[in-house]
């Protein structure tokens, strides 16, 4: 039995370490790429560094290029992915908590209609939705990004699990005896039980935001809306007739990361206990 344990120890050892080379070796890669000057990306080996360290440099180039453009996308992307995942955050809670303890006519049907809208990829409402916004007159606008980032069902759906398992009745019926409102309520004692979702919903919104490249293609025209998915496309596309765009999409895409390192050590520890409350409780 215990040959048989510590086997299926290794075996899951083994695995994980493949998916974490999966996803740290394209990050180590960047890091040694944004050190390297445009000769150098191409004349020494991938995965180790050139003959200079040219990093400080690329990385002022970056933010001097073009008249400070990537400063705007950084800016940008800031508010599609803050400002639209606190809003879906926000909206998840809301309509999670009222799914899980208000009983109303319709209240399963709503909720199969957010199942289904988990399992609609949303390259496929890229399209629908830039022929609605073109009719409302908000594509190549802020809104056009924003509005779609401030919805996901994947965040309600979860709240709705979350508050079904966290939120005492009890809770709410004190509440109330108390004279308290139920949007008083929400915003003092349900909001503060379901923190630890509200940060999973949040970060798995922010993320998915701030790598979203399809709908801001398809609805933005004027690079100074572009997030810095966009942005570093459109610098991408220049390499071929002006290498020197190679250090500064590299550089840009390095630096791109660092918030969201930023974001994920700093709510970590609450996304952890969010997933275990929320299995233990389950």
């Amino acid at each position: 039995m215990t040959t048989r344990n510590t086997g299926w120890a290794i075996a899951v050892t083994g695995l994980l370490t493949v998916v974490a080379l999966y996803f740290l070796v394209p990050v180590y890669w960047v890091v040694v790429a944004a050190t390297k000057s445009s000769g150098d990306l191409f004349t020494t080996p991938g995965f180790w560094f050139g003959h200079t360290v040219e990093l400080w440099n690329n990385v002022v180039q970056v933010f001097t290029a073009s008249d400070h453009i990537y400063l705007r996308w950084l800016l940008n992307s800031v508010i599609y992915a803050g400002g639209g995942a606190l809003v879906a955050t926000y909206l998840a809670a809301a309509g999670g908590y009222a799914l899980a303890k208000y009983e109303f006519r319709g209240r399963n049907l709503v909720f199969g209609t957010v199942l289904g809208g988990v399992l609609v990829p949303s390259t496929a409402t890229a399209l629908p939705l830039f022929l609605l916004f073109s009719k409302l007159g908000l594509t190549n606008t802020y809104w056009g990004v924003l509005l779609p980032a401030m919805v996901s069902p994947f965040g309600l759906y979860l709240c709705r699990i979350y508050a079904a398992a966290t939120v005492d009745d009890s809770v709410l019926e004190s509440g109330r005896l108390d004279g308290a409102g139920e949007l008083r309520i929400f915003h003092s004692l349900v909001l503060r039980s379901m923190a630890p979702a509200l940060v999973t919903v949040f970060l798995f919104q922010l993320v998915g935001i701030w790598n979203n490249f399809l709908l801001p293609l398809i609805m933005l025209a004027d690079d100074k809306l572009y997030p810095i998915t966009l942005g570093l496309n459109a610098w991408r596309s220049q390499v071929d007739r002006s290498p020197e765009f190679y250090p500064l999409t590299i550089g840009g895409l390095l630096v791109s990361v660092i918030p969201l390192g930023i974001a994920m050590v700093v709510l970590q520890r609450y996304w952890r206990g969010g997933l275990t409350d929320g299995s233990v409780k389950g």
